[in-house]
């Protein structure tokens, strides 16, 4: 759009990408105290306080117009295919959706004949950002990893995110709306993630996804042993992987225990804080959702049975070739998938891998959710999702359309916490859609515009309705000059 041109030229002088945020909303729901109302001196932050939120979104929505989108195809992610369908956004929510809608007159009217609506994409495994573009030694790639102990639950990956990552606006091309950025998986419990807008800004803050859970970000088998082989700390074995993970949780619950007697009576000294164990707690109390690299079943079973020993849930396994083998058990546990349509056999614990992977965890009644793992990937995350959809149906289990688009849209929200904000064309939720060319499962359609909060944040029409990052400018042409 106009406006993102004009504030992209305007970086060039402010080192920036974007806008410049907003004030800093307070934090909501948080349970964050100040020192005036906890009787302390000193700041909330001396306390290791429930649901603290120490770096709060900045984000602030794009300009945005009424607009309508007539006659297309409508993948709701809720119901059935609309045929011939509209779709109402108004400030930055979607207002109505059907055969037929109200169109203000002041609206923008889009003909959406031969094309498709769905909702704004959704990876929920990815690290854009700290693991940048360009990549390679000394540079961007290197903050994804906290490789220096098996458990780095200390660390945010927010910290390491750079918004002017070129990926970031080829991501959003792509019908990419919300991405969750994760540390690595060199660490049995490498840290927290942050769920992102795929927005210009300056500051992560001004991407984050406000009011969104952080993720823990755990990982299982052979990467944590394959690093930490070597370490006199270990693990070097999938028993010390296990025995790692337990006794992090039990620090985590004496700390736990002990902040939250201290915080119901406020006498003496507070405990001392330790950022690994404030992070491990907030799962504990269910403030923070567990997202686990896993591969084999066995591995995953065992997974359950340690959330279940200290009384945490995980809410996605990721990656997961072989889910399909406790597809039930998945079910069961509520736990989803974050899987791969046909990534496998790439090292030992991947052999098993299936291409009717995501099917047949879908079939099983868990919540399936394609994800890339990868930023090329994710810039084609509705391609992944065909080749689920191909691959369940070549081995007989039938997936429509309806059930597919479901996988990069509302099963993922889920995963982050978000179903009621995004995932789905429904009426009162946040305007993040997209307009294809065609069938979005069809590997020659491609987005045509994207909006984010009802703002256009992308049109393949329109070059100055494209982002670019500063790492861009200056010698990327511009086409509209070639």
């Amino acid at each position: 759009m106009r406006h993102l041109l004009l504030t992209a030229v305007a970086a060039l002088t402010l080192a920036c990408a974007g806008r410049t945020p907003g004030p800093a909303p307070a934090p909501s729901g948080t349970g964050a105290r100040s020192s005036a109302d906890s009787g302390q001196r000193g700041p909330a932050t001396t306390l290791s306080t429930p649901n603290a939120n120490p770096f709060p979104s900045t984000y602030v929505p794009f300009p945005s117009r009424p607009t309508v989108i007539r006659n297309a195809t409508i993948l709701t992610a809720a119901g059935p295919t609309i045929r011939n369908g509209s779709i109402l956004l108004r400030d930055g929510k979607i207002v109505e959706v059907g055969a037929t809608v109200n169109a203000p007159a002041d609206a923008v009217v889009i003909d959406g004949t031969g094309k498709y609506v769905t909702p704004g994409l959704i990876d929920t495994h990815s690290h854009i950002g700290a693991g940048g573009a360009p990549g390679g030694q000394g540079t961007l790639l290197n903050d994804v990893n906290e490789a220096t102990a098996p458990v780095t639950a200390h660390v945010w990956i927010e910290h390491s995110i750079w918004p002017q990552d070129p990926q970031l606006p080829r991501v959003l091309e792509g019908g990419v709306t919300t991405i969750q950025v994760l540390p690595g998986s060199a660490n049995l419990i490498g840290g927290r993630s942050a769920v992102i807008k795929v927005v210009p800004s300056r500051t992560v803050q001004g991407m984050k996804f406000p009011g969104a859970k952080y993720g823990l970000k755990m990982a299982c088998g052979e990467n944590p042993k394959r690093v930490y082989a070597t370490d006199v700390n270990g693990p070097s074995t999938r028993m010390a992987n296990v025995a790692g993970y337990r006794a992090a949780w039990i620090g985590a619950e004496r700390y736990r225990r002990q902040w939250d007697n201290w915080l119901a009576k406020r006498t003496g000294d507070a405990p001392n804080r330790d950022l690994a164990n404030e992070t491990l707690a907030e799962v504990l109390r269910g403030n923070i959702l567990v997202h686990n690299h896993c591969y084999r079943a066995d591995e995953m079973a065992q997974m359950i049975d340690i959330a279940r020993e200290f009384g945490y849930k995980i809410r996605s396994f990721h990656h997961g070739v072989e889910a399909y083998k406790i597809a039930d058990l998945l079910a069961r546990e509520g736990i989803s998938g974050s899987l791969w349509a046909d990534w496998g056999a790439f090292k030992v614990e991947a052999m098993d891998a299936i291409k009717a992977n995501i099917a047949l965890v879908d079939r099983a009644g868990a919540r399936a959710i394609v994800h890339s793992d990868d930023a090329s990937g994710s810039q084609r995350l509705n391609q992944e999702a065909a080749k689920a959809m191909a691959a369940g149906n070549q081995a007989g289990i039938p997936v429509t359309e309806d059930q597919a688009i479901k996988w990069v849209t509302i099963n993922a929200a889920w995963a982050l916490g978000l179903e009621d904000r995004i995932g789905s064309l429904e009426a009162g939720k946040n305007a993040d859609v997209v307009l294809w060319t065609g069938n979005p499962f069809s590997v020659y359609s491609r987005p045509e515009k994207v909006w984010i909060d009802g703002a256009v944040l992308f049109d393949r029409l329109d070059p100055n309705q494209q982002w670019r990052t500063d790492f861009e400018l200056g010698y990327v042409p511009r086409r509209e000059l070639r």
